[in-house]
């Protein structure tokens, strides 16, 4: 077959990704066998760069790259190319077909989707008549034995057989035949050594149970990836753009930024953008994971992805499908299935060594004590096959690769994007989280903590005044506490206002002057120095607190002032506390705030230790100190902190989605706030912990199923029970990571 009879997919237009298409591969049956076609892949002529991926189902290779003598090396293993992942593709901002003829595989370009799992569930049904079917027969047989001619039994165990075990039978047959030593080549062997001494019976029990083992295996990662299927599933396919009171229907790769789009009650955004015209509620869980919708306004920013929920919205576009938020983010989560873990990279390399050491314990045991020893031929090498079943490392293999695509999606519908399983296995071992002061743990905005006030009737008004045209962030706080102190209150209008760098603001108010600043101003006060010595010893006293001054004087006398400081977000406390029950004994806040305004917020927010004063590469230095002695996360808001993240073992970035945030850090947490890392964090150790449970377990039931050969104990049924089990079992525990639903500490948005 030439590979002039399929249409190659177009190349994506990302830099970096255009020598390279997708395709979606359909029945990888396990991961050990998925890298070794991989690495026959690879062997091909400009297959250098070929990615099989066993988390995704997802194949990368270059275009240059054979397709027929891929095809070949996917369906010795009963896999076969259904189409291009349309999610992944759309993500990457690629333009991508389908990536098979309809004359290869029975299907054209318009594969979508919903056909691949349609792909899916059809194998799965196949697979349950046959093992239905081999069941009853084997069943009818076990009761006609004895009463039935042996010719007839004999036939019925070996139809029951092939009916189960035919694709795996043909795949060993075909890897003997190359010396490829993988679970179908053990099993192939361990069947045809049963029928020739004479075991229907058990090689007909072991055929079954081994192929229903398959179909556990293959419906576990199914789901897993299903799972992940569903969260890519927000990028919206198609716009209404609106062009001269008129709209029409576009894919929303065509979309340049300038444009405007209309979305209606219930549909997605299609890119990032602004509201033009219109106002409603916006559901932005597919950015943030937050699932009560925000109410978005005329000028408000919206991210595509996001849905509209109750009102027309007219928006904007600020960026191309392929440079928003959700497509960064969908490229990222796809990436991330497709990346080995140091445990995943080792277990790779265990079992490349493992299967060939089983078949030479294998052989050993069948003819050592019969050569010897002068044991019995039959006993031994009956033991000698089943020790070749026991040796399929399937459930090894399996310990990761579905706990780890459970736990990124779990992490990923929750708003917390996590590039890759090596991040979230650190996640999983932090023991200590440094923070950034302003912006991660305070809102980065100041609000008024403390007022000395000795003048009401003037003070208010006159700072009111003042104030009231100020864009200034001091001045914006002070007016918004003034909302709250005084809603009713009108101020005058003040003349001849003047700006006094370093001071504040000078203005006249019925024929006098005021003066609203820092503490500077009270040099204007020409009053008594008893009260202006009493003023003194107040603000010294709220600056030793870390607040910022704001007062407000006369040429007579000072009227009052007010302590502001960073606002500290509503949640911190409660995440802080959380962590430390987590067990991150250790919390640490690093800030370029002076000691005092450090201390005032280390002590609201209940963190360990505070390093003040700090200069941007003084947070580096400390963080490489602290990573020196135990696992280190740190926590910015991806811009000011780079230096500090890229230091860490562990990025995290806050962000809501921002470009920075998502292309710096390790994690980034798509909310604007911190109330769902604990949560993350729990999830990570969790998924640790099931790994190492999954491979403890896998290794410990087939160390007692090898040690009862030592009595003779062990026999073909036992043997597949002990892997078939050990991979249902890691199957469950890896799946229960997407059970529950994550309890996120309130932000106060």
């Amino acid at each position: 077959m030439s590979t002039d009879n399929h249409q190659q997919p177009k190349t994506s237009p990302n830099a970096g990704r255009s020598k390279l298409v997708e395709y979606k591969v359909q029945g990888l049956s396990c991961p050990n066998c998925t890298r070794e076609m991989q690495e026959e892949i690879q062997k091909l002529d400009h297959g250098g760069d070929a990615r099989l991926s066993y988390n995704s189902g997802k194949l990368t290779l270059s275009p240059q790259v054979n397709l027929s003598r891929v095809e070949t090396i996917l369906k010795s293993d009963g896999a076969r190319i259904v189409h291009a992942p349309q999610t992944a593709l759309s993500a990457a901002g690629a333009d991508v077909q389908s990536a098979s003829s309809s004359h290869a595989h029975g299907a054209s370009e318009e594969h979508d989707h919903e056909h691949g799992h349609e792909h899916s569930h059809g194998n799965e049904r196949k697979m349950k008549w046959l093992l239905s079917i081999s069941a009853a027969f084997y069943l009818l047989t076990f009761l006609l034995e004895g009463k039935a001619a042996e010719p007839v039994v004999i036939a019925l165990y070996a139809g029951a057989m092939i009916l189960s075990g035919y694709t795996t039978f043909l795949r060993g047959l075909r890897n003997l035949t190359r010396f490829k030593f993988n679970m179908d080549t053990l099993m192939t062997v361990a069947l045809i050594g049963a029928v020739i001494i004479g075991e229907w019976r058990e090689a007909t029990l072991v055929a079954i149970l081994f192929g229903l083992n398959e179909l556990l295996e293959g419906y576990g990662m199914n789901r897993a990836r299903q799972s992940m299927e569903a969260l890519l599933a927000a990028a919206p396919k198609e716009a209404e753009l609106w062009v001269d009171g008129q709209t029409k229907r576009v894919p929303i790769e065509s979309l340049s930024p300038g444009d405007v789009v209309r979305v209606r009650p219930g549909e997605k955004i299609p890119s990032d953008g602004a509201i033009t015209q219109g106002t409603g509620a916006v559901n932005e869980a597919a950015i943030t994971g937050e699932s009560v919708p925000v109410t978005k306004r005329e000028g408000d920013a919206v991210f595509g992805g996001s849905v509209s929920t109750d009102g027309v919205l007219y928006i904007a576009i600020s960026k191309a499908y392929e440079d928003s938020s959700l497509a960064k983010i969908m490229h990222l989560v796809q990436e991330a299935q497709d990346s080995k873990t140091p445990t995943e990279l080792f277990i790779d390399k265990f079992a490349k060594y493992y299967t060939p050491a089983i078949m030479i314990i294998a052989l050993a045991v069948a003819l050592i004590p019969p050569l010897l020893l002068n044991q019995p031929w039959m006993t031994w090498v009956y033991q000698g096959l089943s020790i070749l079943i026991v040796g399929c490392p399937c459930s090894l293999v399996l310990s990761s690769p579905i706990a780890l695509v459970s736990g990124m999606t779990r992490a990923a519908r929750n708003g917390i994007l996590i590039k890759g399983g090596v991040h979230l296995e650190q996640l999983g071992r932090l023991e200590a989280v440094a923070f950034d002061k302003t912006g991660t743990l305070t809102k980065g905005e100041p609000a008024v903590y403390a007022e000395t006030v000795y003048d009401e009737e003037k003070f208010y008004a006159v700072v009111g005044a003042l104030e009231q045209s100020s864009l200034h962030p001091l001045a914006k706080a002070v007016m918004k506490h003034l909302e709250i102190k005084q809603p009713q209150c009108m101020f005058n209008e003040p003349r001849q206002i003047t700006v006094l760098p370093g001071e504040g603001i000078r203005a006249e108010i019925g024929g006098k002057l005021f003066w609203v600043g820092s503490e500077e101003v009270l040099k204007h006060v020409k009053g008594p120095q008893d009260h202006i010595r009493a003023v003194e010893d107040d603000i010294r006293r709220m600056k030793a607190q870390g607040y910022t001054i704001v007062a407000a004087v006369s040429e007579e006398r000072v009227l009052g002032q007010f302590g502001l400081a960073d606002e500290i977000r509503p949640e911190t406390a409660a995440v802080v506390r959380k962590l430390h029950e987590a067990g991150i004994a250790d919390t640490v806040m690093l800030t370029g705030d002076h000691e005092q305004s450090a201390q005032a917020i280390a002590k609201q927010s209940g963190v360990s230790r505070v390093f003040a004063s700090l200069l941007p590469e003084q947070k580096v230095a400390k963080i490489k100190e602290l990573t020196s002695r135990k696992k280190t996360g740190m926590v910015g808001d991806g811009i000011n902190d780079a230096p500090a993240l890229a230091a860490a073992d562990l990025g995290i970035a806050m962000g809501k989605g921002t470009d920075s945030a998502i292309e710096t850090a390790d994690i980034v947490l798509m909310q604007d706030h911190l109330g769902k890392l604990p949560g993350a964090i729990k999830t990570a150790r969790r998924v640790n912990r099931i790994i190492k449970w999954n491979i403890g377990l896998s290794l410990s039931l087939k160390a007692i199923a090898l040690l009862l050969t030592i009595p003779g104990w062990l026999t073909l049924w036992i043997a597949i029970i002990s892997d078939m089990g050990a991979t249902i079992i890691v199957t469950l525990l890896g799946l229960t990571i997407l059970l529950g639903k994550d309890q996120e500490l309130q932000s106060g948005h």
